[in-house]
């Protein structure tokens, strides 16, 4: 059976080590690269049958464990290893409290990567070597209620979510995605109401509560919605 395996970071060196140190052990594996945001979702959407996805937590948009409850949410029967440099047990925690079946930290050696995409493959949840888990929790229950609205997110909202998040004005976000700017404030309408929140700012922050570095979170300018 040939696997089918989204590979999504955004440094192409990275993917190409990614599929190296998996295709040992899946010879007829079959990859589908992402580098951005945009091209995972899409990713996602095109291949309904894929085996695996192998997330990088600091793809630019992503904003920390976002993309990894949005795609939880979209496709909760796709697996998801988290792939990260931040390694830290309260980050490890984080991404299975989220719903990853396992996490891999960038400075695996190759012949790990493989045995741990082999494991979550066959059902194991895969943790690094040595890693034992926090005793006080990182997550609160707001940020799982948080985590639950970003998952209802449609893909375009995700990806409008993420744009605010960047700091980017509704005349911008509609000049990325060529819609209207109209159609971005009714997305903008729609993400408020989804993440119960009644400001453009406020839905930043709420995001930010799901980043790894929640002081990389920074509020954008306001508009008039």
């Amino acid at each position: 059976m040939t696997r089918q395996i989204i590979v999504a970071d955004d440094h192409p060196l990275f993917r190409e080590a990614l599929k190296a140190a998996v295709g040992r052990l899946e010879s007829g594996a079959r990859f589908v690269e992402a580098g951005t945001v945009a091209a995972l979702l899409e990713a996602i959407e095109g291949e309904p049958d894929a085996d695996l996805l192998m997330l990088d937590l600091n793809m630019p948009g992503a904003q920390g464990f976002n993309a990894l409850v949005h795609v939880r949410g979209s496709r909760p029967d796709l697996p998801v290893v988290v792939v990260s440099a931040d390694d830290d047990p309260h980050t490890i925690a984080g991404a299975l409290r989220y719903g990853a079946q396992g996490f891999i930290p960038k400075s695996t050696e190759a012949g790990q990567i493989g045995r741990a995409v082999e494991a979550v493959l066959s059902g194991e949840i895969y943790t690094p070597s040595g890693y034992h888990a926090p005793r006080t929790n990182a997550q609160s229950d707001d940020d799982l209620r948080i985590a639950r609205r970003i998952a209802d997110l449609t893909p375009q909202q995700f990806r409008v979510l993420g744009m605010l998040c960047s700091g980017l004005l509704n005349k911008q976000i509609a000049y990325e995605l060529d819609v209207s700017e109209a159609t971005v404030k009714a997305h903008v309408t729609a993400i408020l109401r989804k993440l119960a929140v009644t400001t453009r700012t406020q839905a930043v922050l709420a995001a930010g509560r799901l980043a790894v570095d929640r002081a990389s979170i920074k509020p954008p300018p306001e508009e008039p919605e």
